[in-house]
């Protein structure tokens, strides 16, 4: 039986992401899953790709607010407010779309610690960015994440590579090394590949593409410490794409929004393989 082992929510695009037992799976993702994002002073976003050090910053969701935390730093707040207006224009990838301007200290608490002028920017409902129509379909939301509305992986899927990396002598990675939405546990290793829609508690998803992983993967998520090149090595020797590069997990977008929660039963529908 698949279930839903763990949730994730990554509330600011490359920053620490949070534990949650339920979520709403709404039309760009889960509440709250990245609809922050730390952008520099051409609007154009940064991640762990270049920053690992923000690996190293916690995010917590309390009381209407986003709280940032750092080593040996002060938190900050930012209330949630979903009134934010768009005042400027950022880029993710190739994707350019209105955000709102975070008032308040935040921006600059940020670019003291990650040592770079950057700002924190939020995205208001009236900005609606597509994902990949020739993956996810025509009109599929997706918050700052790079491309989909989420990110699932099986357990399965981790044990085996971590198989293969103690077998090289490396040393076996955890699951927050992948940045997952959603964990499943249950089925056999790279299940998820062949899926099609599915049924995760009241909602309804759609496979849309294998995930093409990146040098993030290298990162370690406490530390902020680049360890390369595991497990970008050992996964392009046997799951490596001509396009997309090694694939770990399947992304997904929201064909019907609702409630997900640790525990909940993970039902494939229609399976068929995605790239």
């Amino acid at each position: 039986m698949l279930s839903v082992s763990a949730l994730n929510v990554y509330p600011v695009k490359g920053l620490k992401g949070i534990s949650v037992t339920e979520a709403r799976a709404t039309e760009r993702g889960l509440e709250h899953d990245r609809r922050w994002m730390v952008v520099d002073g051409e609007g154009d976003f940064l991640s762990q790709r270049e920053h690992p050090r923000m690996a190293t910053i916690w995010t917590e969701i309390d009381d209407g607010r986003l709280v940032l935390s750092a080593p040996d730093r002060d938190a900050v707040e930012v209330p949630i407010d979903p009134t934010l207006r768009a005042t400027r224009r950022v880029r993710v990838w190739s994707s350019v779309v209105d955000a709102a301007a975070v008032p308040g200290p935040a921006s600059a608490w940020l670019s003291d610690y990650l040592g770079i002028d950057c700002a924190l920017v939020y995205m208001p409902e009236e900005t609606e960015r597509e994902s990949r129509p020739e993956f996810a379909g025509e009109g599929r939301l997706v918050g700052f994440a790079d491309a989909f509305a989420y990110l699932l992986l099986g357990e399965a899927s981790l044990a085996d590579l971590n198989a293969r990396l103690l077998a090289k002598g490396h040393k076996p990675l955890p699951m927050n090394r992948f940045r997952p939405n959603l964990v499943v546990s249950g089925g056999a290793a790279y299940a998820e590949d062949t899926w099609g829609d599915v049924q995760v508690g009241d909602a309804l998803l759609r496979t849309a593409k294998a995930c093409g992983r990146c040098q993030v993967t290298t990162t370690d998520q406490a530390t902020g410490e680049v360890r390369g090149p595991e497990p970008l090595a050992t996964l392009s020797s046997y799951r490596n794409h001509p396009e997309y590069g090694p694939l770990f997990g399947m992304n997904l977008v929201t064909l019907q929004a609702g409630t997900v929660r640790v525990g909940d039963i993970v039902d494939p529908l229609d399976p068929h393989r995605r790239p």
